[in-house]
């Protein structure tokens, strides 16, 4: 940008609130470090309001959340707007950044990276290759991996901050014309609320559900596990540290698994330095032994896992998902994942209900949930088709509730014989 904005003060964020809320729009991206942290610091946050008066018709402001010398009150309002449209590009972690460091929730989220995968563009699709393909602009990354929490800013930075929001309105007026002309633009307004919900926090009591390994120990060390993991969190909550730099996982499972009773026990156990023994011995062992005290906790049957028979219906179920994707102009990864179809694969061999997947409801459910109901319950077949396209063919009769794209509370059994002629399914 040739003149790219300063850091905002208050007046100036009070007045893109009050333009954001007349044009019922903004324009939003964040600067963030989570290198060496607990929780990423929020540095820097970009806003593009349209102006009619400004440069290219678009109004950007800083605000530094470093030195927090703004009020941002008016514009966490404004994200919490449902009549303002917050746009953003792969906002996930945006979305969880500010709502904690600013209190707010947001709602309205319009994520040009969710929308651009139902206008035939890739679901992980970056910002700049978006703006190349839909608008022939580029953007410079000079600056993306620089330090955003020492301050001061360079220009360089500030720059290439300003940037990132400055073309994001009018990409995402594109993305929206294509969807209005291809009737998907509700269904991408859909996938973006599920956005509204993003976090970063964690809960201590479930933290070790993700640790490596922990399906291989036993009942006790589970409930061993359990607690060193809370005591993980906790810690590196409290010292805003990786929970790495605490306790290294290796070497959490692998306390779990031996149990030492003090502090001697703990220095045979790998990953464990002697410093972290010194400052760490007590509470790790004290973790044990609540973790003794605690009820053990038994494998849980894993639910909806495939079985190796499975397979080649989760790959028919995979290619027929794929091919009803490039039919609608959709990215793939929007409609199912290999651990979805798994779940889906797996309750149907049980007669089991339906998983809770987003796989079967909402848009997806309209677009694929009678076809996948149809394979599974064995009253379709998959073809190649005259266009050498996949193609499923209805083999078997509807089943009894068969007046639309619902699955039903069950999966319907597949019928003992095909008695009605074969139908190709559009």
């Amino acid at each position: 940008m040739d003149n790219p904005p300063t850091l905002a003060g208050s007046a100036e964020a009070a007045e893109v609130a009050a333009a954001a809320r007349a044009a019922g729009r903004l324009g939003i991206d964040t600067e963030f470090m989570s290198e060496g942290r607990y929780r990423a610091l929020l540095c820097l946050v970009q806003v593009a309001v349209a102006d009619p008066e400004a440069e290219d018709g678009i109004r950007i402001i800083l605000i530094d959340s470093v030195r927090g010398d703004a009020d941002i009150e008016p514009l966490a309002a404004v994200l919490a707007d449902p009549e303002v449209e917050i746009v953003l590009h792969a906002g996930r972690q945006d979305v969880a950044i500010l709502r904690r460091a600013w209190k707010t929730e947001l709602t309205n989220i319009f994520d040009t990276q969710t929308a651009a995968g139902f206008a035939g563009a890739s679901a992980q699709s970056g910002y700049g290759n978006l703006l190349g393909s839909m608008l022939g602009r580029r953007v410079g990354k000079t600056a993306s991996y620089t330090r955003w929490d020492v301050r001061p800013l360079t220009a360089e930075q500030i720059s290439y901050a300003a940037e990132d929001v400055a073309h994001l309105l009018e990409l995402a007026d594109e993305i929206q014309r294509r969807l209005r002309a291809s009737s998907r633009l509700e269904w991408a307004r859909e996938e973006c609320r599920r956005l509204e919900s993003a976090t970063d926090e964690r809960d201590p009591e479930t933290a070790w559900e993700r640790l490596p390994r922990v399906g291989q120990l036993d009942a006790r060390s589970r409930a061993i596990v359990k607690e060193l993991a809370a005591w993980r969190e906790r810690t590196a909550s409290s010292e805003d540290r990786p929970v790495g730099s605490v306790l290294a996982d290796p070497a959490l499972v692998e306390v779990a698994k031996r149990r030492p009773a003090n502090l001697q026990g703990l220095e045979h156990i790998r990953g464990i330095h002697p410093s972290g023994i010194k400052r760490r011995g007590e509470a790790i062992v004290a973790a044990i032994s609540r973790g003794l005290e605690d009820p053990p906790i038994p494998r849980d049957e894993r639910r909806g896992v495939s079985e190796p028979g499975d397979a080649p219906l989760i790959a028919l179920a995979e290619a027929l998902l794929r091919a009803r994707a490039l039919e609608a102009g959709l990215a793939y990864e929007l409609i199912a994942s290999r651990s979805e179809l798994d779940l889906i694969v797996a309750a149907a061999r049980r007669g089991a209900p339906e998983p809770p997947v987003r796989t079967l409801g909402g848009w997806r459910r309209e677009l694929v949930g009678a076809d996948l109901r149809d394979l599974l319950a064995g009253r379709g077949a998959v073809s190649v088709g005259p266009r050498r396209r996949l193609e499923l063919r209805r083999t078997g009769p509807p089943p009894l509730d068969d007046g639309g794209p619902s699955l039903g509370a069950r999966w319907s059994p597949a019928p003992s014989s095909a008695t009605s002629p074969e139908h190709e399914r559009t």
